[in-house]
């Protein structure tokens, strides 16, 4: 299915969350003189306009970015994140950075950024936003069959987000089986699930596949203060497989931060604690 668009949901809780944890794990990856890689099996557009249509219908990012873009003095666990934000909008707060903005312009010029898209609207967005940059490489194809033909990448230090829409509930199941294999591939990489915590939750599947991989991994979750509906988004998760030592510290503490101005509960856990 190729109906969502993530230019309604831009800026909105879930992708301060994600965008914090994803910020946290770069600065990990750039800390190191080796150069790394960034694989974003489902990129979007690159940057988006909170000031254009999608993003005025829902104004989710009322309750997410422009909340934290507030804060007088925020926290410094936030700090990589809204610098971030902060060098895209010198002014007022008109666009928000999708994930290959943030590795963008986190990675240095010896890093490697693998995009890719299905969606063609989005994928034509992506394509005008690289422009020539000569770290970017551009794919069109399935996520989760990119996944696996992407790793290993040339760079072998790195990190891989997949964070889909999950409009296929098959998602739930696949993603853990598809990562079984690419973790095998890539033992050195990093590996960034993203899921919606919904009110059947159904994401209870993914995290088992998960924690059934033998490679430590670290979940975060944060539960918002107002459902989007009945049946709509309760909360936002991430799991890090193979995270960088000190992260599940850094991310308890950067959710805490984001849950006390946004509202809400953080809590993490380990699913498969390192050995």
């Amino acid at each position: 299915m190729l109906s969502y668009q993530h230019s309604y949901h831009a800026g909105g809780p879930a992708d301060v969350h994600k965008h914090v944890a994803l910020t946290l794990l770069l600065t990990h990856l750039t800390a190191k003189a080796k150069p790394a890689s960034v694989i974003d099996l489902y990129a979007g557009n690159g940057v988006y306009a909170l000031t254009a249509a999608a993003a005025q219908k829902t104004g989710e990012y009322h309750d997410g970015i422009a909340k934290l873009w507030a804060v007088q003095n925020p926290p410094a666990a936030l700090g990589a994140y809204l610098r971030v934000v902060k060098h895209l909008n010198p002014g007022e707060l008109s666009l928000y950075p999708g994930s290959p903005d943030i590795a963008r312009q986190m990675l240095r010029p010896d890093d490697r950024l693998i995009l890719n898209e299905l969606h063609p609207t989005s994928f034509t967005a992506l394509k005008g936003w690289v422009g020539h940059d000569d770290r970017i490489a551009v794919h069109k194809r399935d996520g989760l069959e990119a996944l696996l033909a992407l790793v290993p990448p040339q760079v072998r230090r790195g990190l891989a987000l997949i964070d889909p829409s999950f409009e296929m509930k098959t998602d739930y199941t696949e993603i853990p089986v598809r990562l079984a294999t690419a973790v095998e591939k890539w033992r050195e990489g990093i590996f960034m699930i993203w899921y919606p915590v919904l009110a059947d939750a159904r994401h209870k599947p993914l995290l088992t596949g998960i924690a059934a991989i033998a490679s430590p991994s670290f979940c975060a979750e944060l539960t918002l203060p107002k459902p989007s509906s009945e049946k709509g988004l309760r909360g936002t998760g991430i799991v890090v497989v193979n995270p960088p030592w000190k992260f599940d510290a850094e991310m308890l503490e950067a959710g805490d931060a984001v849950a006390k101005i946004l509202g809400g509960k953080h809590f993490t856990r380990w699913l498969r604690e390192p050995t």
